[in-house]
């Protein structure tokens, strides 16, 4: 691990054990958690996050999944107060971290689904779908999308043949088999910076994975494809509903008092 990215890691698991400085047990998330006894703790965070991307873009991917460790932000895209004062499990199961995280092959029924059960929405499921405007994912999830397609893959699809195109390129870089780990950009078109290009790409039928072209092709009644629409004409409107599905993502199974624990190591109960 190189010294930017090390750095990174420290002033976060700091970040993480600053919670333990609120005197109330029972607080929910708010704003100003760390105020009173390291009210420096997030510019500390933010600066140093961002000198990281900075130095590397490919972190923001990484750091999407950090928001429920108080600690965000993006390589562009827009920006939000985050609620703050999360604590970590008790329990630490892989099994359970990955249960209700929808495969790259999803029906948009599971999708729906899958949002449902931590009470959130359509729409925010359309909303953070956008993240896949940046990240990479590995052949061995979009495989299945290229050698064995469905019509459902196929929206976007026209006489120019632009998605045929698109699928000889993936096929360059994921053969029928072998190279699993190999890497594609989840956008192609602009793959390091937090944009609207993603909803782009899925009007087209080029979203890299199964279960980001069902949005529209599986979308009978048009609704979600009306949403997926407005985003890719106006990133404006996407950034603001990214940003309120966020914050909406961020307050789901809040854990207070006995309930969790600050972990020393983020990988481990603590002993």
């Amino acid at each position: 691990m190189d010294q930017h990215k090390r750095l990174l890691l420290i002033l976060i698991t700091i970040l993480f054990n600053t919670s333990t400085l609120r005197g109330d047990e029972l607080v929910q998330l708010v704003h100003d958690y760390y105020k009173e006894k390291c009210p420096l703790a997030e510019d500390i965070v933010r600066h140093n996050v961002e000198v990281a991307l900075y130095k590397d873009p490919g972190l923001a991917a990484s750091l999407l999944r950090l928001h429920f460790h108080d600690c965000f932000v993006m390589r562009g895209g827009p920006g939000w107060d985050v609620w703050l004062g999360r604590k970590d499990s008790l329990m630490s199961s892989f099994s359970g971290a990955n249960q209700f995280i929808p495969a790259p092959n999803s029906s948009l029924e599971v999708l729906i689904d899958n949002f449902k059960q931590h009470g959130l929405e359509i729409e925010d499921m359309v909303a953070l779908s956008g993240s896949h405007t940046i990240g990479r994912a590995r052949c061995l999830s979009f495989r299945q999308r290229i050698y064995e397609p469905k019509q459902e893959y196929h929206y976007g699809y026209d006489r120019y043949k632009r998605y045929t195109t698109f699928r000889r390129i993936l096929q360059s870089i994921c053969p029928v088999s072998g190279r699993d780990n190999k890497f594609a950009p989840l956008d192609f078109e602009t793959p390091k910076r937090f944009d609207n290009h993603y909803f782009i790409n899925i009007l087209e039928g080029k979203g890299l994975l199964g279960s980001d072209n069902v949005l529209t092709s599986q979308d009978f009644d048009g609704t979600i494809t009306k949403q997926v629409w407005a985003y890719a004409s106006n990133q404006k409107v996407f950034f603001a509903s990214f940003a309120k599905s966020m914050i909406k993502m961020g307050n789901i199974n809040v854990l207070t008092g006995n309930e969790g624990e600050i972990r020393r190591n983020c990988r481990f109960v603590n002993a």
